[in-house]
């Protein structure tokens, strides 16, 4: 449960520290006092969104910190490897700031706002006036159902199948083409595939190409070079080369160092030298063979060049990038070419995929069937409970509009159907119910789908818009026998309401030095008779007070009664 709420410098808030309890919490206060920050304040502790406006005027941040306690194994805890610590106590805080950056931990660990919001919607649930709003939307009703009846797995596994069924057919449209297009395509990807194939494109022939055409551009002077490094390394007619004259050297030092160890020395060095000029005389041998260029050659790189650049152009901008498109090409006209085969075997596919999906649609259908009478039936008697015995509710069914009958969720599109007086038909909410009944059915609603949840603690902002008298009373009952089985806080109005509290805080708006401030305190049981009087009729008068009391004995003798 949410223990202990501390709010720093959120809108009128400068500091506020609240000591939540178990059971029925109850907040209340003027319009304005500032009752909807603390319910944004729980928000953003939750993974809320929030905005920089949320930050008071003049501060640096905005910070919200909360202490839950008593908390089950949540499956968030060994997904994240955080837990409560010895005392079995969980500090969540958010950190908000001007540039709308937020500073997220959960018992020191730092978390992302994501992961925040994950562990909050296992924490806790809040439930405001655009609840009843949506129930007015037809489009949350099978949402509603399956949450209700456990059938969120069950329509998962019919989505897989059903997820199969649109992407068979999806490449079933993309094999139908006329025989005309058919004819059209296939003799572009034949023109291309004949253009590559005789290209013979081979990855890495550009380069080659360039640096060859470089050479053959500059063969006169390459042919020059070679062969004056030739003649200088072998000789000539007219002198000897590099070699002759390393080896006339080598042979004086050879006959010197018969007589000198210095001098046989240099002739060891001279002797390794000319070696190396052999080699290389060798090289430079072979280089001059390499260079045997036909007439021609270079207007038949440049030509191969040219091709190249062409079919880059029209179909990759390398050669690799060439070879693929003609993989692709191949393999579409291959497709094509078979593509009546193909078709058989995908319509085979298809039909055998959508008889596993109307199958699985079928069962989810036969079971949400079962949880909407289970649904009807309980919240009819919720609504009994809050002083409507004689509304009607049913959850009616129809088929999907839509190609084989299926949809996203199923073959079944649900509305809520209610009835609110005797001998009136049943009709869509949104064209019955009235604020109060709204509220209640809302409520009613939220109560039964509760049981599925795991949360401990349930906010409810103001959900009695509408309500009055009698049924203000039932429905203060209903909230505290929810409080029973799990914590509640409820912001509030209507004085039956309140003083069917365990714990009542007051939230009051005031002024200081200039600025507003907002305050929250938890009222002793004076305190609540001179509210609940304030809540009747704005003042304390004498028999406001008499009346407020009243209230809360009636409210402590029913509370009796379910001990």
């Amino acid at each position: 449960m949410l223990s202990l709420l501390h709010i720093e410098d959120i809108a009128v808030i400068s500091q506020g520290e609240i000591a939540f309890g178990p059971g029925f919490n109850v907040l209340t206060g003027e319009t304005g006092a500032g009752k909807s920050i603390v319910v944004d304040a729980i928000g953003a502790i939750i993974g809320g969104r929030t905005s920089r406006d949320l930050i008071r005027t003049g501060a640096k941040c905005a910070r919200v910190t909360a202490v839950f306690t008593q908390l089950p194994a949540l499956s968030w805890f060994e997904q994240y490897g955080i837990a409560p610590d010895e005392n079995g106590e969980l500090l969540v805080e958010r950190v908000i700031q001007p540039d709308g950056r937020n500073t997220c931990r959960v018992n020191g660990h730092p978390v992302l706002v994501t992961q925040l919001k994950e562990l909050g919607s296992q924490l806790l649930n809040i439930h405001g006036q655009h609840d009843g709003q949506q129930l007015l939307d037809e489009e949350t009703h099978l949402d509603s159902l399956d949450n209700f009846g456990h059938l969120v797995p069950q329509r998962e596994d019919y989505g897989v199948a059903y997820d199969q069924v649109r992407q068979l057919r999806r490449q079933l449209q993309a094999v139908h083409m006329d025989e005309g297009e058919k004819a059209r395509r296939m003799d572009t990807l034949q023109h291309q595939i004949g253009e590559l194939e005789r290209a013979q494109i081979r990855v890495g022939e550009e380069e080659e190409l360039t640096a060859q055409r470089e050479i053959l551009r500059n063969a006169e002077r390459i042919t020059q070079a070679v062969d004056q490094a030739w003649q200088a390394l072998s000789g000539g007619d007219m002198s000897d080369g590099a070699v002759a004259l390393l080896t006339s050297a080598e042979d004086a030092l050879t006959q010197g160092g018969r007589y000198s160890a210095d001098l046989a020395e240099l002739a060891q060095k001279v002797a390794q030298l000319r070696y190396a000029a052999d080699d290389v005389a060798e090289l430079v041998r072979d280089a001059r063979s390499d260079l045997d260029f036909y007439p021609g050659q270079l207007d038949d790189v440049e030509e191969r060049l040219d091709q190249l650049h062409r079919l880059k152009r029209k179909y990759g901008a390398d050669e690799q990038a060439m070879l693929d498109y003609l993989d692709r090409c191949q393999k579409e006209l291959d497709s094509i070419q078979f593509s009546d085969e193909r078709r058989e075997k995908l319509e085979q596919e298809l039909n055998q995929a959508l008889q596993v999906a109307r199958e699985k649609a079928e069962k989810l259908s036969q079971t949400r069937k079962k949880a909407a009478n289970v649904l009807a039936k309980r919240i009819q008697g919720e609504l009994s409970a809050l002083d409507m015995p004689r509304v009607q509710f049913e959850v009616e069914f129809d088929s999907v509009e839509g190609e084989d009958g299926l949809g996203e969720w199923g073959m079944d599109r649900v509305r809520f159907l209610m009835s609110a007086n005797l001998g009136e038909d049943l009709k869509p909410i949104h064209r019955i119910a009235s604020g109060g009944e709204l509220s209640r059915i809302m409520l009613a609603l939220k109560n039964v789908l509760a049981e599925t949840d795991c949360v401990t603690t349930m906010v409810f902002d103001e959900v009695d818009t509408g309500v009055s008298g009698r049924a203000a009373t039932k429905v203060a009952q209903k909230l505290y026998q929810v409080a029973r089985g799990r914590q509640v806080l409820c912001v509030t109005h209507l004085p039956q309401i309140a003083a069917m509290g365990d714990v009542h805080f007051s939230v009051e708006k005031g002024e200081r030095d200039g600025r507003t401030y907002t305050h929250v305190e938890q009222l002793d049981r004076s305190q609540r008779r001179e509210e609940l009087a304030r809540l009747s009729g704005g003042a304390s008068t004498a028999i406001l007070l008499e009346g407020a009391e009243e209230q809360l004995q009636k409210a402590e003798a029913w509370k009796q009664t379910q001990a």
